[in-house]
């Protein structure tokens, strides 16, 4: 043991590396992406450190080449997820006592291991699984992830600082334990970044995880328990089960050893989730923590004042619409314009959106992939099909074709709407597809209590205006509607240690990801007094004659 008071290093973020021609890491990711794309890998549960192949198993597929096979996956049962419930509960009790700094040090290891080694891997199994270019690989799977696991290190430590006073005579202490059982983690297939966030943070607290990634993300999320098991991470602390949400999760949600949930996905499956929670609430040995992050219908909204900024309004638009092909919680997919403004915008964006090219991630010209799969293609193209033949409410005015043939692709789409209430301007479609309603310049307040109101969600927003009155009212009136605000930026892009991340109502339970706010949800403090002069008589003194 280390007889000092250990204080992890101070945290930077992660340099975004450029990827231009010419340049080494382009080099490097190109390579990694033939290599891979030439290889089907087999991707196995993963309890207790043991590789487990099952008789159920599923393909992953390039999404933007959805006839290539990159791995087949193993799926786990009802079986596997008691036999990884048990695993972990073993392994449980050794993990908690290992000292905080020891725990930090595997995840640091990690951090920088991802920063050198397992970069090119990472960023390449997420482009050819997920459909992410280059860039968007970097700031997500490197960057993000590499982020994730600095910081959290050291917002926990900041945590295990937080102390309560002591008066005359006695020692107050606060124990951060671990939850009581396990933690489930519940991923999502479009930030491989954040699946990392979702098992390390409570494993990071002494906890230990049943981690569920998505079947589409399943090729980086497996390098991602590579890349922890090289880091030193000890054998089921984090138990990989992927497969089918309910097959997996029913049992695990009827075991009385759950502690808690941390999810990121659909409105309705979380719901749901917590829905099956309450109905088995007497069932558990402790009340389950629930963090859930669970979309979006993240809006911009702009005010006359932007009128000289057009085309930083316009980038914005374009960007935070359409990069990772809008799948993206954070995602811009409506927007509000005011018409004295919206010719000129209205060109511009019609220029921008024809510029993007659409096609194989390995081509690092392309601005977009293919969306994830066949089911997020048909969803998208039914809204598209709504915008087409929608009469005087709706007008498609760039994008609005769909190709199935190679890949799932979708063009950037704009819609303007003339109705606020459109279900393309309330409804989280998750695609390429953004909505503009443009409103006349004297109902801005108006207009600004129908962006309030019109969408269930509250995760990110953003506003564009040089008028400070009007941020000042914006910022007011849309207070509630989202947990990460922008001012004259787009919705997307939150940086760990910056921008922490996390919405309300219908978006989540706004834990913040990547702070010290999320951390506390993974303890169960105790709190212990310790008196050094123990009273010996009973009487106090105002009881005297």
């Amino acid at each position: 043991m280390i007889n000092a008071y250990v204080r992890v290093p101070s945290p930077q973020n992660e340099p975004i590396l450029s990827y231009a021609p010419g340049s080494p890491e382009r080099a490097g990711l190109e390579a990694t992406l033939k290599r891979m794309a030439s290889e089907q890998v087999e991707i196995p549960i993963l309890i207790g450190g043991k590789r487990i192949r099952s008789t159920r198993t599923d393909t992953v597929r390039m999404p933007h080449r959805h006839s290539h096979v990159l791995a087949t996956l193993h799926e786990a049962d009802a079986t596997h997820a008691q036999q990884a419930i048990q695993v972990a509960l073993e392994a449980k009790d050794e993990w908690a006592r290992m000292p905080f700094e020891e725990r930090a040090a595997i995840f640091l290891r990690a951090a920088e291991l991802l920063a050198t080694k397992y970069r090119p891997v990472l960023n390449a199994a997420t482009m050819l699984g997920q459909s992410k270019t280059a860039h968007q690989a970097e700031i997500d799977s490197a960057c993000e992830a590499i982020d994730f696991l600095r910081y959290n290190v050291h917002f926990a430590q900041q945590l295990l600082h937080e102390q309560p006073t002591s008066s005359a005579q006695t020692w107050n202490q606060t124990d951060y334990r671990p939850l009581d059982g396990f933690v489930f983690a519940v991923a999502p297939f479009n930030f491989t970044a954040i699946a990392l966030n979702l098992s390390m943070a409570p494993a990071l607290m002494g906890n230990v995880v049943l981690f569920k990634p998505s079947s589409t993300a399943a090729l980086s999320n497996w390098y991602l328990m590579e890349l922890l098991r090289e880091a030193g991470l000890p054998d089921g602390v984090i138990n990989m089960l992927p497969g089918d949400g309910p097959t997996i999760g029913n049992p695990v949600l009827a075991s009385p050893h759950l502690g808690g949930i941390h999810f990121t996905g659909s409105t309705p499956t979380f719901q749901g989730m917590w829905r099956l929670i309450g109905e088995n609430i007497s069932h558990y040995k402790q009340y389950p923590r629930l963090v859930g992050e669970t979309g979006g219908k993240d809006f911009i909204f702009a005010h006359a004042s932007a009128a000289d900024d057009l085309d930083a309004l316009a980038t914005a638009i374009v960007r935070g619409g359409y990069e990772y092909q809008g799948q993206k919680c954070s995602a811009a997919s409506r927007v509000y314009v005011p018409e004295s403004i919206w010719p000129r915008l209205k060109s511009r964006l019609q220029e921008l959106i024809a510029e993007l090219r659409v096609g194989d991630v390995s081509d690092f010209r392309n601005f977009m992939g293919a969306v994830i799969d066949e089911k997020a293609f048909k969803r998208t193209s039914s809204y598209i099909e709504m915008a087409r033949h929608g009469g005087t409410e709706a007008a498609i005015l760039a994008g609005g074709e769909v190709d199935r043939n190679e890949g799932w692709f979708v063009k950037p789409t704009l819609v303007q709407l003339t109705n606020p209430r459109h279900r393309i301007m309330q409804e989280e479609i998750f695609a390429p597809v953004v909505g503009v309603y443009v409103y006349p310049d004297a109902r801005f307040e108006e207009t600004l209590r129908e962006c309030d109101q019109s969408a269930t969600y509250a995760l990110t927003g953003a506003v564009f205006a040089r008028d400070r009155k009007a941020i000042r009212q914006m910022m007011d009136t849309l207070r509630h509607t989202a947990g990460n605000f922008y001012i004259n930026d787009k919705p997307t892009g939150a940086v760990v240690g910056q921008q922490p991340f996390g919405g309300s109502r219908a978006s989540g339970t706004n834990d913040k990801a990547g702070s010290m706010l999320n951390l506390v949800r993974w303890t169960s403090p105790r709190t212990i007094k310790e008196n050094f002069v123990p009273p010996t008589r009973v009487p106090y003194p105002s009881m005297g004659q």
